[in-house]
């Protein structure tokens, strides 16, 4: 803090700002410019298919990333259709909606707490899951099968169990897609789509699992790319 404080305002500025980014690169070593930033206050990284190989090209990649600074290192491993380190292959793990159509919490919890340790091994330590989304479009195109159902009570009791199976392992939760993305029927990497609910539906149904996950001790929430007019009004 004491550098901080004595550096020019605006390399302090920019320290903090680059503190909360985390940033993507392409291949499966780390470029220079990420460690220079890491150096130089970058939060961290963020880490997707193309950038693993298998497990200990992945740990060589982040033990390097680790050695320019105490970088927060990242992906989205939820099982099922969703996998960074089964990416050329599969996950091994079953989907969202398998374990919600099982509806054993205490399978979800070790589901979870094995994805979690092998991302500890290999030195992640912020998965991008699970998704708490109340999948209630039966044609989603984004959600679909990466939702433990339609059922709310469902949906939060699966939530709560794969962020504690996640975090028990040490690596942090980031539950997903704030505030809620299964109400809704255009893909959101292609649009920005529409969750067209009032107020007290998603006090009801959207809200109520995120509550349970933070509740529960989630590390951190991602929010959606969607519109939500009975919040913001357009």
């Amino acid at each position: 803090m004491s550098e901080l404080i004595a550096a020019p305002s605006d390399q302090v500025l920019r320290r903090l700002a680059a503190g909360t980014l985390l940033v993507a690169f392409q291949g499966t070593t780390a470029p220079d410019w990420v460690l220079h930033d890491l150096e130089n206050g970058l939060g961290g990284v963020t880490l997707f298919g193309f950038n693993v190989a298998d497990p200990a090209q992945l740990s060589a990649l982040t033990s390097r990333l680790r050695d320019a600074g105490d970088p927060v290192i990242s992906l989205d491993e939820e099982g099922g259709d969703v996998t960074r380190l089964a990416y050329h292959v599969g996950s091994p793990y079953p989907g969202n909606a398998a374990l919600g159509a099982v509806d054993d919490v205490e399978l979800t919890r070790r589901v979870y707490r094995s994805i979690g340790d092998d991302l500890a091994r290999c030195g992640v330590n912020l998965d991008m899951a699970p998704s708490a989304d109340v999948n209630t479009a039966d044609d989603n195109p984004v959600i679909g099968t990466r939702s433990f159902g339609s059922d709310t009570a469902l949906v939060s009791r699966h939530t709560v169990a794969a962020v504690h199976g996640l975090q028990s392992a040490r690596v942090a939760a980031c539950v997903k897609h704030f505030p809620g993305h299964g109400a809704t029927r255009q893909d959101s990497h292609l649009e920005i789509p529409l969750v067209d609910a009032s107020a007290e539906l998603l006090r009801e149904r959207e809200l109520v699992p995120f509550r349970a996950a933070i509740e529960a001790g989630t590390m951190s929430i991602m929010t959606a790319h969607v519109r939500v007019p009975s919040v913001t009004g357009a």
